[in-house]
């Protein structure tokens, strides 16, 4: 009997039209040897993930502050004047606080240009703002409320930068939304007060946790925003309450449980990332 002669195949190559001798599922146990799982993976420890979730409870307890001064506002239960002066106060100390030893007189010089503009457009502007949707009914007011403060929460920076992130959208979400409840207050001074307390809120608060915050701050805000939620609904209260708890206790729990299931794989199959020469790699990558 004639034996056939065996044709040797060539080796297999990571080339489509050299491996025709191959079968189209044909996988080389060579395929494999550049495989890498889990590179650059960080692993969190639960004090980490508790910290910095506290951010996210930060934005929650800035919109919940807002909303508690609306409500006060709205039953008359505080004078507007009282609510504005303080909040001047404690802006002011901000400010010094955010600035540091870089402030000069100069700087000082052009934010208060800044500041008194604002100020005075927004003080002609509230008797319209005040009435610009009052024909809308207050249901209609409240829903559309709700969903650009919703809004605002989502797209906020919270230190990730990611492609859902828009300050400019977070913050025309909740300028819209302080501008629908204020057409709800009874005079134009409320209003004016309600827009410069959205100011506050919404724009110089987070410029200042942005640059400072401390997840040890979450405990006077929560302390504070429950205080004042006791004596002006239970219900939300405990809502606020039971939301800011498993945020901050839970969620990270279950993050830092969950990490143990990460798998990432990498290989010669990745997407090719070309990095920008800068100073300090140009000599490793010449």
């Amino acid at each position: 009997m004639v034996k056939k002669a065996q044709v040797k195949r060539r080796p297999w190559v990571k080339n489509l039209y050299s491996n025709r001798e191959y079968p189209d599922n044909y996988t080389d146990p060579s395929f494999l040897k550049d495989l890498r799982t889990n590179l650059h993976v960080r692993i969190y420890t639960y004090r980490e993930a508790a910290a910095g979730i506290t951010v996210l409870n930060n934005q929650i307890s800035c919109i919940t502050g807002f909303l508690i001064l609306y409500q006060l506002l709205l039953s008359d239960s505080v004078a507007p004047t009282t609510i504005l002066v303080p909040s001047c106060g404690v802006t002011g100390l901000g400010y010094l606080f955010y600035r540091g030893r870089s402030l000069s007189w100069a700087l000082l010089g052009e934010d208060s240009k800044t500041l008194v503009t604002v100020v005075l457009f927004g003080y002609l502007f509230s008797p319209m703002l005040h009435t610009l949707t009052q024909a809308i009914s207050t249901d209609t007011i409240y829903t559309m409320t709700f969903f650009v403060l919703l809004a605002n929460l989502m797209f906020s920076h919270y230190g990730l930068d990611v492609a859902m992130v828009s300050k400019a959208i977070s913050l025309n979400a909740a300028i819209f939304g302080a501008i629908c409840l204020a057409s709800r207050l009874p005079t134009s001074y409320h209003a004016f007060v309600l827009l410069v307390e959205a100011a506050v809120f919404f724009v110089l608060y987070p410029i200042i946790t942005e640059a400072k915050w401390n997840a040890q701050c979450m405990v006077p805000i929560f302390s504070i925003c429950c205080l004042a939620l006791y004596w002006i609904s239970h219900p939300v209260l405990y809502l606020y309450a039971i939301t800011t708890i498993f945020i901050n206790f839970v969620c990270p729990l279950i993050f830092v449980w969950q990490q143990k299931y990460k798998f990432n794989i990498h290989g010669p199959w990745d997407e090719a990332i070309v990095e920008e020469n800068t100073d300090e790699n140009i000599d490793a990558n010449l």
